[in-house]
């Protein structure tokens, strides 16, 4: 391999340790190892004595292969030969195995060095600290970093971002200020470390703590670099402190700090991502007057920007404008627009842009795919959306959810259950179903009559974690209301209350309608939507009260009577005449009566529904006088006629086994003049 003298002529044979390691070191940086190892082989049978750079270079070399057995072997064959080993030698075996993740052998190499003689150096405290920052081991880190003053050294500067991330990472904030105050102040440290330290933050969103380090007083001599204005622009931008980043981006130049290429992607992108088009497209302007060229990302976020604004126009002509700005359409561009005029229904512009988008060599993937589904589905073309979608099949991963809830909802908006069931069921087999899917296939079911398969769908979704917000509470508890499983409601509303989901409007509505068809007199149901309407005390809890009760899941109605009953605040009749009923119902018949009694210490007289609960109360309690009493005053005018109390009294007779009462009320029902229209029947109010 090296050339070798013959007898009488030829290549002298190195006799130098230095000139193999050179060799070695050469191949070992062109990535060819076995060469190097033929060099080392080769020297030793030469007779030249390696020495500690020869087995550093090799273990080195050895180590950026992955041959790591091969470089613990060279560290025995070094002690055989009596070569010591340096520092260096141990900072090798950290980095390789800091490089494969090994913390305890980084470690061990670490703690070597000290039980070898020898003084760690620079190189060895960066790897350590490297090592144990990225994996948060604060206490160790600490006392590497005490070791490190004891021993006379400092933390060397490109390791001070690493430890302060740490601590950011950490949530360690006093902790970072006092690391910071103790190793960076009085110290020359370069714009890229103060821009680390600063991002460290920023990723955080602890843009205040970015700011602290930015103002931070410098020397003359070392002003910000344009590094550290492009962290505090994102540190701005990733808080939605757009003015503060335009005004930092508009300040640069009166401190001798010109932006550059990265200055104004950043801020171009960030205005684009807080709806700012049109300043964000002032900005790209004057990028291209500064002489630069935008990131293709850049300006797709502004092409993202005018869509989310409606502003398609605007959004195509920066596609057109990308010619001049010398940046090439990828296929994220295309993908923005194609969905832009899928979402308007543009269905020809779509393809146009699709079409354009595969001349310029791009594959059209799932979420262009997706985006034509949408377009056809919305032009009424299913046979192309099916085409589409059959296509999406061949692609690895298949169809996304999107593009499949879309060709359900397509299905569903046609009343093709066999087509969209096949869809839903796939979905389900693979478990990638959402809550869309559910709620537009029991839409389906609901619309087509097929209650059962509606009602299964919605205690499947509850079973399986997919009600997640209040709209797709909503849409089970409209399912269950469909199909009358009261009871299923009202378990419903509890579990939603149980997980901090608080009923909107529509939960509401759904809500009395359910009263309706669970029996609650007319009447009581009207006075608590007016009690909801003009947003009284205590209102949506009671309207929650009675459902619970009207359903039977009288543990639950009592549980929320508390809430109510026990407040300080005054109460009006709508709340007192809840909790009677509740109470009433659950056959806690004494309570519901002391809380008559304070309705009217309170001053509130009792109305029409108050004497209806009343008499469901004494009917329980067999109280015959009572349900005399109130009989009385309804027979001789005090009480209005009304077919919903007649029809309590009747009730609460036959409850207490005098059937010969009841028939009397029940005849002078029949005679005594009463509104009609006030009557318990159900009605069926859409859901």
């Amino acid at each position: 391999m090296i050339g070798s003298e013959e007898e009488g002529g030829g290549c002298q044979k190195p006799r130098r340790a230095a000139t193999y390691n050179t060799l070695i070191d050469l191949y070992g940086k062109a990535g060819k190892l076995d060469k190097a190892s033929e060099v080392f082989a080769e020297m030793l049978t030469n007779g030249v004595a390696p020495d500690v750079i020869t087995f550093n270079t090799m273990i080195g070399v050895c180590g950026t292969n992955g041959r790591l057995g091969e470089a613990e072997a060279l560290l025995g064959e070094m002690e055989q030969r009596g070569v010591r080993p340096d520092a260096k030698t141990f900072n090798v075996f950290m980095s390789m195995y800091a490089a494969t993740g090994n913390v305890e052998k980084v470690l061990k190499y670490y703690r070597k060095i000290s039980l070898a003689g020898l003084r760690p150096d620079v190189v060895t405290h960066r790897i350590i600290l490297q090592v144990l920052c990225e994996r948060r081991m604060v206490n160790d880190a600490e006392n590497v970093i005490d070791e490190m003053l004891d021993s006379g050294f400092q933390v060397d500067e490109q390791s001070l971002p690493v430890v302060m991330k740490m601590y950011i990472d950490e949530g360690l904030l006093d902790e970072a200020n006092m690391f910071f105050e103790k190793h960076c102040s009085g110290r020359e440290i370069s714009s890229k470390n103060y821009a680390a330290i600063m991002d460290a933050y920023a990723e955080k969103g602890l843009w205040k703590e970015a700011e602290v380090v930015f103002f931070r007083k410098r020397d003359a001599e070392h002003k910000k670099e344009v590094v550290e204005y492009n962290v505090m622009v994102k540190a701005y931008g990733k808080a939605k402190l757009y003015d503060k980043a335009l005004s930092l981006f508009e300040s640069m130049r009166s401190y001798g700090t010109w932006p550059d290429e990265c200055t104004f992607n950043s801020i171009i992108q960030m205005l684009s991502s807080g709806d700012q088009p049109e300043k964000a497209r002032e900005l790209l302007d004057r990028m291209k007057v500064a002489g630069f060229k935008p990131r293709c990302e850049t300006v797709s976020a502004l092409i993202a920007s005018y869509i989310h604004a409606g502003l398609i126009s605007e959004g195509v002509k920066l596609y057109q404008d990308m010619k001049n700005l010398d940046v090439q359409p990828n296929e994220v561009v295309y993908g923005l627009l194609i969905d832009a005029f899928a979402e308007s229904g543009d269905t020809e512009e779509a393809l146009h842009y699709f079409h354009l988008m595969e001349e310029s060599g791009f594959t059209a993937n799932q979420i262009v795919l997706t985006s034509l589904i949408k377009a056809y589905s919305k032009n009424g073309s299913w046979e192309r959306a099916q085409e589409l979608y059959g296509k999406m099949k061949t692609l690895e991963g298949g169809p996304d959810i999107i593009a499949s809830n879309c060709m359900i909802n397509h299905f569903a908006g046609l009343g093709m259950v066999r087509e969209a069931k096949l869809i839903f069921d796939d979905l389900r087999k693979k478990v990638q179903a959402d809550d869309v899917s559910y709620s537009t296939m029991m839409y389906l079911y609901k619309s087509m009559g097929m209650l059962d398969e509606a009602t299964n769908l919605a205690l499947e979704m509850k079973s399986s974690g997919l009600l997640t917000d209040c709209a797709s509470y909503n849409n089970a508890l409209a399912t269950f209301a469909v199909n009358s499983k009261l009871r299923d409601c009202g378990e419903l509303v509890h579990h939603m209350l149980a997980r901090k989901i608080l009923p909107d409007p529509s939960t509401f509505k759904i809500i009395f309608t359910l009263l309706k068809k669970g029996g609650l007199p007319p009447e009581a149901v009207s006075q608590l939507e007016l009690a909801y309407t003009e947003g009284k005390p205590y209102a949506r809890q009671i309207v929650i009260t009675s459902l619970f009760s009207i359903v039977g899941l009288h543990p639950f109605a009592l549980e929320s009577c508390k809430t109510f009953v026990s407040a300080e605040v005054g109460l009006d009749l709508s709340a007192y005449n809840v909790a009677i009923q509740a109470y009433g119902a659950a056959n806690e018949v004494e309570k519901a009566l002391n809380l008559f009694m304070r309705m009217q210490d309170e001053g509130l007289k009792p109305d029409l529904i108050t004497y209806i609960n009343l008499a469901c109360c004494y009917g329980k309690a067999g109280m015959i006088e009572g349900l005399k009493r109130i009989y009385g005053l309804l027979k001789y005018g005090e009480i209005e006629p009304n077919e919903s109390l007649f029809r309590a009294l009747i009730n609460a007779y036959n409850d207490t086994g005098k059937h010969d009462l009841a028939e009397i009320v029940e005849q002078e029902m029949r005679i005594s003049p009463h509104d009609e229209n006030s009557s318990g029947c159900e009605t069926e109010d859409e859901v």
